[in-house]
């Protein structure tokens, strides 16, 4: 029994056809709009790379693009076969065509599907890359003398400003590293000294934090060293100068911003797969009414449409049986070496009777 089986007229055949053509040109636009917001999110994160670490977050911006660009040649061709198909002299050349092309738009859906998906997913990866990213940063902020390292501070004021964010998880992350370069150091100073030496790994920590956390809405000017020492400034509590830095740390609020993208992005993409299926529906349609027109032999004959020929279960199991015969027959070949007449010496007895002798060698022995 046909599954969901719809019963076409001529002119529904043919406004379906016209239809689809439309549908394809637009869905066409929407593999351009995937291949753009695949760029635009590389482009995203190409900007901040040196704040992430060697992770591979790259894959779903690459699925994007590929996505899209699949998406404009599948449609365009899609769009051309629809557009034949009002003429049933021109759906002849595409009638073997059509089944093929059904199932291969259909995996294309499914990829869709799972680019979808995926910008979901991302969140783990974001999450992990930008902590130990974020980590790594903030540790060679100091190395402006470096190789591969004298742009690491730059990036790192620039986030927080923009940002308006402070540290890893926030501003007390820059107490537990060394963030001043040793040659901006005054090592003849005593307390400079003291400090180097009482710490087990000889770093420079101390409660202060670089210039771009300073909260430009704080009333009085940044307090940026001696941050838990309020004996160090006039009229000064650390715990309730809530305006003196940005309370946020950067890693959740880059997370929030890189999140808000892809979670958009993959509800663009997964509104763009329900267009899709509803798009590669009708194209079953169609192909199934025209060529069931075909069997009639009456191009103005009403015929059915359907989805599956047979029920799901059916499909099922005719699709496993191709897969165990042709498994079957891999597993014949494999066996047998690929040599067809291993066989020959039973077939031979057969034919030449119960005395196994050929012809040849009676007629010469007589």
């Amino acid at each position: 029994m046909a599954v969901l089986k719809v019963t076409f007229t001529k002119t529904k055949r043919d406004k379906l056809a016209q239809a689809l053509w439309i549908l394809n040109w637009i869905s066409v636009g929407t593999g351009v709009i995937l291949f753009s917001l695949g760029l635009f999110l590389k482009v995203e994160l190409n900007k901040r790379w040196e704040l992430m670490a060697d992770t591979d977050i790259q894959y779903v911006p690459n699925m994007l693009i590929s996505v899209g660009l699949i998406a404009c040649a599948i449609n365009f061709l899609g769009g051309k076969i629809c557009y034949d198909c009002v003429d049933t002299a021109k759906f002849l050349r595409w009638k073997l065509i059509m089944l093929p092309y059904i199932v291969c738009t259909f995996f294309f859906t499914f990829c869709v599907l799972v680019g979808a998906l995926m910008c979901y997913t991302m969140h783990w990866e974001l999450d992990e890359s930008l902590r130990e990213g974020l980590s790594k940063a903030m540790k060679y902020y100091k190395d402006t003398d470096t190789p591969g390292r004298c742009f690491l501070k730059r990036a790192v004021d620039m986030l927080q400003i923009e940002f308006q964010c402070c540290g890893n998880k926030g501003y007390k992350d820059w107490f537990r590293i060394q963030w001043i370069s040793n040659r901006y150091l005054d090592m003849s100073h005593r307390e400079v000294v003291d400090r180097l030496r009482s710490n087990v790994e000889g770093k420079y920590l101390m409660d202060g934090v670089p210039f771009s956390c300073c909260n430009v809405n704080a009333p009085r000017p940044c307090i940026q060293h001696q941050i838990s020492n309020n004996s160090a400034h006039f009229n000064y509590d650390h715990h309730t100068e809530q305006l003196n830095l940005w309370p946020n740390g950067c890693h959740q609020v880059l997370l929030d911003y890189y999140c808000g993208i892809v979670h958009s992005i993959g509800l663009t993409v997964l509104i763009t797969w329900l267009f899709e299926l509803s798009v590669l529906t009708g194209v079953r349609y169609l192909q199934t009414s025209l060529e069931n027109m075909l069997r009639l032999g009456d191009p103005d004959c009403e015929s059915d449409g359907w989805l599956l020929e047979n029920s799901f279960i059916e499909t099922a199991r005719i699709n496993l049986n191709i897969i165990k015969t042709l498994s079957k027959n891999n597993h014949v070949d494999t066996a047998n070496n690929g040599d067809p007449n291993i066989n020959v010496p039973s077939t031979s007895k057969a034919r030449y009777g119960p005395d196994n002798v050929p012809p040849q060698q009676i007629s010469a022995a007589s």
